[in-house]
């Protein structure tokens, strides 16, 4: 896959999970209308506004390393031709997912939204099976010692605090 299609690629991808899991359906459930903020203290507000700003850059970035590096995109249809393993990847294994549902657990915070809440959690719980029961098989398959080390070397959830050596 060319760079400009791998690039082309993601961002339709991009507008087709992310931006409907992270954005269009937790519109659709809060109508992003601010509610009494959990725990009755606005500084709770805070603490969702940070984990959105720290979800959409980790987002974008390991969106456009799939293209630019991995040479594919992250829908299954057009996987990467090289292992991304740089970047937020050298912290976490899947931070497209932790970035998405930071995102949508940000603004449940934010807009003071039990329901919203609940869909991140379920959000979470469906990346969680799709990782363990395909997308990381596909890779061993793929990708062979080189995953596996990679495995060995970074988490699946929780960042690392230093990032792995490239």
């Amino acid at each position: 896959m060319s760079k400009i299609t791998a690039i082309l690629g993601s961002a339709l991808f991009f507008l087709v999970a992310p931006a409907m899991l992270a954005g269009v359906i937790p519109w659709s459930i809060t109508h992003w209308e601010f509610r009494p903020p959990f725990l009755a203290a606005e500084a709770t507000r805070l603490a969702g506004l940070a984990f959105i700003i720290a979800g959409v850059p980790g987002l974008l970035d390991s969106f456009a390393r799939f293209a630019l590096q991995g040479l594919g995109t992250p829908a299954p249809i057009a996987p990467p031709r090289n292992l991304v393993v740089s970047g937020l990847y050298r912290y976490v294994r899947n931070p497209i997912y932790v970035a998405v549902v930071a995102v949508i657990l940000g603004q449940a915070v934010l807009f003071a939204d039990w329901h919203l809440l609940g869909y991140g959690a379920l959000i979470w719980l469906f990346f969680h099976i799709f990782v363990i029961a395909y997308e990381e098989p596909t890779l061993r398959q793929s990708f062979g010692a080189e995953y596996e080390s990679y495995c060995a070397n970074v988490p699946r959830w929780l960042p690392r605090l230093t990032p792995r050596a490239v």
